[in-house]
């Protein structure tokens, strides 16, 4: 036999769930926020196609090829493909294993460093070696992550299969003073950082050596110098040097 506080109890749920469900439509609750989740909209893709027709290969890397193994379009019941190319084809990140002995993998690179805060500095056309006195002529110093832009981009060669020995490259007395900053992340629009025919790899032992990740072959025609936001992620290849990657960049509000 229920009592009467029984009765009470119960009959007061019952109208807390019945005021519930008769919450109107137009007054439903607005979706819950992700804290720090980040917008889909505003980004460039600053990711080079891969493409053997249109995509640069460093002279003497291994060549692109994409075949179709199964192709709807001839009758087959799926499409199905088979990749075969260099581990730095188009843009990609260069790992501290690729030219330091004991460093990381590309799988092991953090994941800090490849996503947040970037400044893109425009250098000239008439400017091939990005050395300390043409770094210092910009407003470099602060940024987290420092992307070029250069004659590469301003020329098309990341949608040129022809290879350009004369690309934009970072001097070793620059990318020390990137080092040196605490600079995280560096990266340049062509398919190396380092001058072409260099007698030593230094601007790569330079950064890689101190655990700073190289992104190369940005596509970076359609941005112009400033703050953007950054993620570019290469593909988990366990135990190698380097990975192709997807870079998109987002204008960052004054």
């Amino acid at each position: 036999m229920r009592t009467s506080k029984t009765l009470m109890w119960s009959g007061a749920v019952a109208a807390m769930l019945s005021a519930l469900a008769w919450t109107p439509q137009h007054h439903a609750a607005a979706p819950i926020a992700k804290p720090n989740a980040i917008k889909s909209s505003g980004w460039f893709d600053a990711t080079a196609t891969l493409d053997p027709a249109t995509t640069p290969v460093y002279e003497g890397d291994a060549p692109m090829n994409f075949e179709f193994l199964k192709d709807m379009r001839k009758g087959d019941a799926l499409t199905l493909s088979k990749y075969s190319l260099g581990a730095h084809s188009g843009t990609h990140i260069d790992a501290p294993m690729h030219f330091v002995r004991d460093g990381a993998s590309i799988d092991k690179v953090p994941i800090e460093p490849l996503i947040g805060p970037a400044r893109v500095i425009e250098i000239p056309d008439g400017v091939q070696a990005i050395n300390a006195t043409e770094l210092n002529r910009h407003r470099w110093r602060g940024a987290p992550r420092v992307l070029f832009r250069t004659r590469s981009s301003l020329r098309g060669w990341m949608k040129s299969a022809i290879f350009h020995r004369d690309f934009a490259y970072i001097a070793p007395d620059a990318a020390q003073l990137l080092a040196d900053a605490g600079v995280q992340l560096v990266g340049i629009d062509y398919i190396s950082a380092e001058q072409f025919g260099a007698p030593a790899p230094m601007t790569h032992r330079i950064l890689l050596g101190k655990g700073i990740p190289i992104v190369e072959g940005l596509a970076l025609e359609g941005v112009r110098a400033g703050e953007y936001d950054l993620i570019v992620l290469p593909m988990k290849v366990a135990g190698h040097e380097g990975a192709p990657a997807r870079a998109v960049l987002r204008k960052r509000a004054p």
